[in-house]
């Protein structure tokens, strides 16, 4: 039962709504029609920003949560009329599965049987990224994440000043328990994190009506990825039968007067073989951008107590990532390139595709990301038809197209990338790995209610319908469609400090047909990267659970 928060209030029963409640209750009503209309939600932004405003669907943009407000709306901070500190931790766990099908007349270049079919990728972990240190080598059983902020007020001045660190956007996947995990080949482990370590933020009592504020988050942009490849593509699998037919099992005396097909070496070992469902390597990538700039404005308007409005930009930046790169070569590859040029007619044929000399077994350097961080708008409406219950729709914008192609760009040739000169890849110089992601639309629902003095009680919910098209999703970034129903409380004590908790669950699942996903199981003869289940139905869940806790406090 819901009880009003004051002792009067408590002796009568609730007032029917006034004339400035009902336009309160129909203006929601507007809202929330909206809100009913397809969405996209974005892919992991504001998932463990606030423990209030994941309480409330992340729809807090009419209503800011305090010192939360240098994210989600800086104008809210100028209602702030005191000098404030808050303390916040989170924790989170992450699990993802994959199932692999063969589906009916499966055949990669005369090759018919995947040893991945029928496999299920499962018991991952999570994983985070350290400023200076990178991603701990250590496996997680959580998550976790702590922020600070901090905010000055004089007394009678209409300014406040803030400063906040918090996470607006991370997803790490740690797939390293199980070595023959079938998802090893999109992502051994994968994190994504956006750290702001300092915010530089002022919000602005225009009236008792209006405010505005402007926020400057400086961030540590987080990126690591390690993975085995294999190119299960159909003219690897042509070659590779036509060496079994010209060699057999114990190689051809006239091949090194041909073409060096046979890739046997001397003691008989196959090593230079093709094989479409082999691992090629694997490759690592570590890289940060220290102090990517953006900036926050917003306003807020409230022109009465029963209803408020609310507006953020959040600016987007070009983020770009310099690291270390590692390319490790299992010997299929350089063992094929080496018989080749060893034979009489070989080279020229070599030559003429492109290919290297030779393929070292470890290349390594530096590399350049240009991973931009999306812009993003938000608008927000808050409601309280009666006393003591509020109700809060957002709705917002990503600029994730900015994610159509990723390039990594290195300092040097990699010798294995001259591998796809054949399919269209020109530049061994450059690894361009296609997104094709969606700037779209998302929504937010929230509820507050007053149970009693000081006691508050939030729920929440995001359809969250992801960025990523169901022909663009892959097992580095599993972002299907992502509900996320919230709960979340607050109490407030006498001398002003308050505690807020907030615990949040999404479960997503898809479901990706052979050949309808180009980023993953295409296969299409110049689809070579990167789809490493080609051919292949993949199917898998994504499930999230995670909670925070915050402290605020007058100092």
């Amino acid at each position: 039962m819901i009880v009003p928060p004051t002792t009067r209030a408590a002796r009568h029963r609730p007032p029917r709504p006034t004339r400035p409640a009902r336009i309160a209750l129909s203006a929601l009503a507007a809202a929330g029609a909206l809100g009913a209309l397809p969405a996209h939600a974005a892919l992991t932004e504001n998932l463990a920003v606030s423990p209030v405003a994941m309480s409330l669907g992340n729809a807090v943009t009419a209503d800011p949560p305090g010192l939360d407000s240098i994210h989600f709306n800086p104008a809210g901070l100028a209602k702030i009329q005191s000098d404030t500190r808050s303390d916040t931790i989170f924790g989170a766990v992450l699990r993802t599965t994959a199932h692999f099908h063969q589906p009916a007349g499966f055949d990669i270049g005369g090759f018919t049987e995947d040893p991945l079919a029928g496999t299920t990728s499962d018991h991952n972990k999570q994983a985070i990224f350290i400023p200076i240190a990178g991603v701990p080598s250590n496996r997680l059983p959580l998550a976790v994440a702590a922020g600070l902020g901090l905010s000055w007020h004089n007394e009678g001045s209409p300014w406040t000043f803030a400063t906040a660190t918090y996470v607006p956007q991370a997803v790490g996947i740690d797939r390293t328990k199980n070595p023959d995990d079938p998802a090893r080949f999109d992502g051994k482990k994968v994190v994504i994190q956006r750290l702001v370590y300092l915010s530089p933020s002022v919000g602005y009592k225009v009236n008792d009506q209006f405010q505005v504020g402007f926020g400057v988050p400086i961030a540590h942009q987080g990126f690591s990825l390690d993975t085995e490849m294999r190119f299960p593509n159909k003219l690897l699998g042509i070659i590779g039968k036509l060496q079994d037919a010209w060699c057999g099992n114990n190689g051809n005396p006239l091949d090194t007067l041909g073409f060096g097909l046979c890739g046997t070496d001397s003691t008989g070992k196959q090593s230079g073989r093709l094989r479409p469902f082999d691992s090629v390597g694997e490759m690592r990538f570590d890289g940060t951008s220290p102090a990517d700039v953006t900036f926050n404005v917003g306003a807020l308007w409230q022109p009465s107590q029963y209803i408020g409005f609310g507006a953020v930009y959040q600016s987007g930046s070009k983020t770009v990532i310099t690291g270390d790169y590692n390319f490790h070569a299992n010997p299929m590859l350089p063992e094929f390139v080496r018989h080749m040029y060893s034979s009489l007619f070989g080279p020229i044929v070599a030559s003429m595709f492109g290919f290297p000399t030779s393929i070292p077994t470890d290349q390594g350097g530096n590399f350049t990301l240009v991973m931009p961080t999306p812009a993003h708008w938000q608008f927000g409406v808050k409601a309280i038809p009666i006393t003591g219950v509020q109700f809060n729709v957002d709705a917002g914008w990503t600029d994730w197209a900015k994610w159509n192609t990723l390039t990594f760009q290195f300092d040097r040739n990699v010798n294995l990338l001259d591998m796809a000169r054949l399919f269209g890849q020109a530049d061994s110089t450059k690894l361009v790995i296609p997104r094709g992601y969606q700037s779209v639309w998302s929504f937010g629902y929230g509820a507050q209610f007053d149970v009693w003095d000081g006691v508050k009680l939030r729920l929440g919910y995001e359809p969250r319908k992801s960025s990523v098209p169901t022909n663009k999703i892959d097992l580095i970034a599993p972002m299907p469609e992502l509900p996320v129903k919230s709960i979340g409380a607050s109490y407030e004590m006498k001398n002003g400090m308050k505690l807020e908790t907030g615990f949040s669950y999404a479960r997503g699942k898809y479901n990706v047909p052979a050949n309808t996903d180009c980023n993953l199981n295409c296969t299409d003869f110049f689809n070579v990267i990167y789809n490493p289940y080609a051919g292949l139905d993949v199917s898998g869940t994504l499930v999230l659970r995670y909670f925070g806790l915050k402290i605020t406090q007058p100092f």
